[in-house]
């Protein structure tokens, strides 16, 4: 027997599968026209050519792979029940997708970033939080590729892992005590780059050093009035230390992953004490469908378009957790559903006129919780690829929320 309102999977699904194919079909092109490549638009509408002379953000990047990952875990449904493709027959599979992405992301970062190290497979980018977020995303996606049975850029996946994790490990030193740089510079230890290490050692076994980047967090950059990570610890030329206190909305996202990764009755604790906070602190009021409801607040455009979804990400884990107390999933659970209702509701349809629906894309949605996308993104205003991203990103966790109620015992 399943929870009563297990209907709610296919409403979800559908909505992410509406986001996936808006966002593929809208952003999506080959990287300089090569076969078996696929990377996003920053920007549209814009055209091809003038966007592959556009900054590429190699994080976005990242999490369109892990968003093709999430649809594609979807598409892969359980022997009982395998989901269809998200984008019909004719079209390549989420999984298909995401492999071209990762060679478009290699083949890319080859020919533009400076630091590129020589080695045929490296990813090297100046930002160590970067390349931690394309490791999260490349694990999933190579075990997507395990438990699927296909074979196809495994040996590519392994060799981006293991050239990723030589600059984790170098990255993550005893200068402040521990934590892991940003960037090359080494002027600047965050939670950014310290907790998707510390959740990408966790997953690869490396407990002892994402349990000793997660109790760095805990005691320099933990603010226990809020209950939340700040920023981080700058190093100025003269070897002064200032913290930077800003709280971001993505920060807790990864420290929480970590946590519930690592597990045990302290990480577990913690873990339960940070849905908390976020629900007292981070959220805004917002109607949805007639009601009064706590949603995440949203982190604007750019790279913070992407704020809101990640922290998403790792609440649907905590929702789905046993070892979590029943009131904490409940919490992280309803934060989900409540910001995926109100970034759905503020929805934008496009009419067949517009430029993007020519594009290919039917929807558009905001970068706010706050706001409708047809203010947010009125009719011929350039639409971010981040803010996208982020919306799917909310629709995926949504699903993944549904899909456990709907098979867990009642």
């Amino acid at each position: 027997m399943t929870r009563a309102g297990s209907s709610s999977n296919p409403k979800w699904s559908f909505r992410a599968d509406e986001a996936a194919r808006s966002v593929t079909r809208l952003f999506g092109q080959r990287l300089f026209f090569l076969p078996g490549t696929h990377i996003a638009a920053t920007l549209r509408p814009s055209g091809r050519l003038k966007n592959l002379s556009r900054p590429w953000h190699y994080w976005w990047q990242a999490h369109y792979l892990d968003c093709l990952v999430d649809t594609g875990r979807r598409e892969v449904g359980s022997a009982e029940h395998p989901g269809p493709k998200f984008d019909g027959e004719n079209r390549p599979s989420a999984g298909r997708l995401a492999s071209r992405l990762v060679s478009g992301i290699r083949l890319r970062n080859f020919f533009t970033v400076p630091s590129f190290s020589g080695a045929k497979f490296s990813v090297v980018n100046n930002y160590y939080d970067d390349m931690a977020w394309l490791a999260l995303a490349t694990q999933r996606l190579d075990r997507l590729a395990e438990d699927t049975r296909k074979h196809t850029g495994r040996e590519r996946n392994a060799k981006i892992l293991q050239s990723l994790t030589l600059q984790f490990d170098s990255a993550s030193t005893d200068d402040l005590g521990g934590g892991t740089f940003w960037s090359r510079k080494r002027d600047f230890k965050n939670t950014p780059a310290t907790a998707p290490v510390a959740l990408y050692y966790a997953r690869t076994g490396n407990r002892a050093k994402a349990q000793a980047l997660l109790d760095w967090l805990d005691a320099r950059l933990y603010e226990p009035e809020q209950g939340l990570y700040r920023d981080g610890l700058r190093i100025s030329g003269t070897g002064e230390v200032a913290l930077v206190d800003t709280i971001y909305t993505y920060n807790q996202g990864p420290v929480l992953g970590a946590l519930l990764e690592l597990g045990g009755d302290a990480n577990l604790g913690r873990a339960a004490a940070l849905v908390d906070a976020v629900a007292r602190s981070l959220t805004e009021p917002a109607p949805l469908l007639g009601r009064s409801a706590a949603v995440l607040r949203c982190e604007g455009t750019g790279d913070g378009g992407l704020f809101t979804g990640i922290l998403v990400r790792y609440l649907a884990l905590a929702a789905g957790d046993e070892r979590l107390p029943e009131e904490t999933r409940a919490t992280a659970a309803t934060l989900v559903n409540d910001t995926a209702e109100a970034l759905w509701e503020g929805r934008r349809i496009l009419p067949p006129q517009d430029r993007l629906a020519r594009a290919g894309s039917h929807l558009v949605f905001s970068d706010s919780t706050a706001l409708p996308a047809r203010r947010s993104y009125p009719e011929g205003a350039a639409v971010e690829l981040s803010t996208q991203l982020q919306a799917w990103m909310v629709f995926e966790a949504a699903a993944s929320v549904a899909s456990a109620a709907a098979t867990k015992p009642a």
